[in-house]
């Protein structure tokens, strides 16, 4: 199994079942996860503005939110002044870069659907 860092635009696309949920499950089958701590207020608050935009499918969304806090996913402090460094030396914003420092940190890949953050990612230290 490899180890790979997810950030919340993957997870979300695939919790809520967004047209991009297959590929995010693609890249995620039999990986280790790790996200920075911060990956579970984003998650929430993806679901409180799916809440708002489709009301109608609060039970559904919130659901889909309960199976988040089911998944293996391991939780890791990012320390705050290298992220800080990081997204100004990368232009992200601190959350952002908050994922680009772990998978260097980690050595691991990173899934988003931040197309941003994936070509920072993809690109040299």
């Amino acid at each position: 199994m490899t180890g790979v860092v997810v950030d919340a635009s993957a997870l979300a696309a695939l919790l809520f079942g967004e047209s991009t949920a297959a590929q995010v499950a693609e890249r995620l089958e039999k990986a280790v996860l790790a996200a920075p701590t911060l990956l579970r207020y984003e998650v929430s608050h993806a679901c409180l503005k799916k809440i708002a935009r489709y009301p109608d499918r609060r039970g559904e969304l919130l659901r889909a939110a309960g199976d988040f806090t089911r998944m293996e996913i391991q939780e890791i402090d990012v320390p705050p002044l290298e992220a800080i460094q990081l997204a100004e030396q990368m232009g992200l914003s601190l959350y952002d870069a908050s994922y680009l420092w772990l998978s260097r940190s980690l050595g691991a890949p990173l899934v988003t659907l931040d197309r941003k953050l994936e070509a920072a990612a993809s690109g040299p230290y």
